[in-house]
């Protein structure tokens, strides 16, 4: 099977928006990834409903909404009125995590859990199978092109072991630091799903690197 791409508009020309989702559009992107920052949870701010709802009326592909804040479960209706299909937020965010999950499933959408890079996967086990999605953080949250993290290829190891010990149908998605080079060790890591924001919005031609991380083959 093929990876799902999922490129983070953090990344993109904000001057020139239009252009970058119309790129989108056209591109063999499964999936728009949109990071939404407080400066609270993580030490930036990046944006808000304003543009999941501008993005949300223009965008052929699923959105993929991941919320670095505190309290993402105020947000879980506004989220799928922006036509959000995906919903992440961090377990390091959310006290009652399996009630906000099962709201954001109620309200239509599939629920994501990201974990950040100090966090193990075995916090999950209890919950696995009311995750549609777990992201795994390989840069520390709140800015893009940052280094990869290499222990995150082992992370990814021990996390496809608890799903397939769980019988759990989560998908594992990687944001931070995903290009030429880590790509391919992530998916045959057992990753499903790519973030990458910098490679593909900075490349010289972002479909054309796009085309390159989707001809990968997964597990």
């Amino acid at each position: 099977m093929k990876p799902i791409i999922s490129p983070s508009l953090l990344s993109a020309n904000f001057l020139h928006l239009d252009k970058e989702i119309e790129m989108i559009n056209e591109s063999e992107a499964d999936w728009l990834h949109m990071d939404v920052m407080d400066g609270v949870f993580v030490p930036n701010i990046s944006f808000g409903f304003p543009i999941l709802n501008a993005v949300g009326k223009v965008c052929k592909k699923p959105m993929d909404v991941h919320f670095m804040i505190v309290h993402p479960e105020n947000y879980i209706q506004q989220t799928a009125d922006s036509g959000a299909a995906i919903m992440n937020v961090h377990y390091e965010a959310c006290i009652h995590l399996h009630r906000t999950l099962q709201a954001i499933r109620s309200a239509g959408m599939k629920a994501g859990v990201t974990l950040d890079p100090s966090t193990p996967v075995n916090v999950l086990e209890d919950i696995i199978g009311d995750i549609d999605i777990v992201q795994l953080m390989s840069v520390n949250p709140g800015f893009g092109g940052q280094k990869f993290i290499e222990s995150t290829i082992k992370k990814v190891e021990r996390l496809r072991q608890l799903i397939n010990r769980e019988n759990s149908k989560a998908l594992i998605e990687v944001d931070g630091g995903v290009q030429a080079d880590t790509a391919p060790r992530l998916v045959k890591a057992g990753v499903n799903i790519l973030v990458s924001g910098s490679y593909v919005f900075k490349a010289s031609d972002p479909k054309a690197t796009i085309h390159s991380l989707k001809e990968l083959e997964t597990l």
